[in-house]
């Protein structure tokens, strides 16, 4: 077999596995309804809520809480379609649409990508839709910033994806998948800083936001969004620190996955 049709076929195998979570997805409404409007109904109340008496210590007095949640809120969003997307491989196993696909002469790194590819595309899309309410709350786009915010979200929809999917690609049911989301996905975004800057926190719970890598891709988004040197973000790593931290993520996560796939569960 030469070097053109193997591409081919990974090419098509991914291709395939993308518009399938696609499809499957976006027939689902009451799951887009969930996916959107929980975090969107998060954000207003906890924003409101702690409105008046949060103060960031490094920003100036018309930063309210509303718009420093904000980036965090686009990341939950892409958080729950990444662990909704990725249910999805349970739900393949049971059916046997897995099986099918494992015994195909494709190549295993086909399926990772096609699977994590198709759940990046949805968070990256519901994500960009949210974006477009940054002008209503105070944030000012402009060009160089939306490409910038893209770019962030799409490498932080890569990672967060890709891991759902070694997650869940050794869960049997989707009672278990959920409850490690709320063991383990959940505690992660909420130390990232999307609800509370590292200054203000515990020495250890400081020490735990620098040690996670969504804590950068939440930086990524902040720095993107405010690139005239905002008050808001000087405490913060430079923009391209942010930026590779976070491509680390993604990458590592994809390699990960594919080993999953390689060398783990499949029946």
């Amino acid at each position: 077999m030469n070097y053109s049709t193997q591409l081919l076929r990974f090419s098509l195998a991914v291709l395939t596995l993308c518009r399938r979570e696609l499809v499957r997805f976006y027939r689902q409404r009451s799951r887009i309804i969930g996916v959107i409007a929980s975090p969107l109904v998060f954000w207003f109340l906890i924003g409101s809520g702690l409105g008046g008496s949060f103060r960031h210590p490094s920003a100036p007095p018309d930063v309210n809480y509303l718009e420093y949640f904000f980036p965090g809120t686009i990341v939950l969003i892409m958080l729950f379609t990444s662990i909704f997307s990725t249910i999805s491989i349970i739900e393949d196993r049971r059916e046997g649409f897995l099986q099918s696909v494992i015994v195909a002469p494709i190549p295993r790194s086909s399926i990772a990508l096609g699977k994590i590819s198709g759940g990046t595309l949805l968070a990256l899309i519901q994500a960009l839709i949210l974006l477009g309410l940054a002008p209503f709350i105070g944030i000012s786009l402009s060009i160089t910033s939306v490409l910038l915010a893209t770019v962030s979200l799409f490498l932080i929809a890569f990672g967060l994806t890709g891991l759902g999917f070694c997650i869940a690609w050794q869960m049997d049911s989707t009672q278990g998948f959920h409850a490690i989301m709320n063991l383990f996905l959940i505690p992660l975004w909420l130390l990232s800083g999307a609800l509370f800057p590292a200054s203000g926190a515990a020495g250890w719970i400081a020490t735990i936001m620098k040690l996670n890598p969504l804590t950068y891709s939440v930086a990524a988004v902040r720095q993107s969004l405010y690139l005239h040197g905002h008050i808001v973000v000087q405490e913060l790593l430079p923009l391209p620190v942010s930026l590779m931290i976070t491509t680390t993520f993604a990458l590592l996560m994809f390699l990960v996955s594919t080993a999953v796939v390689k060398h783990g569960k499949t029946l």
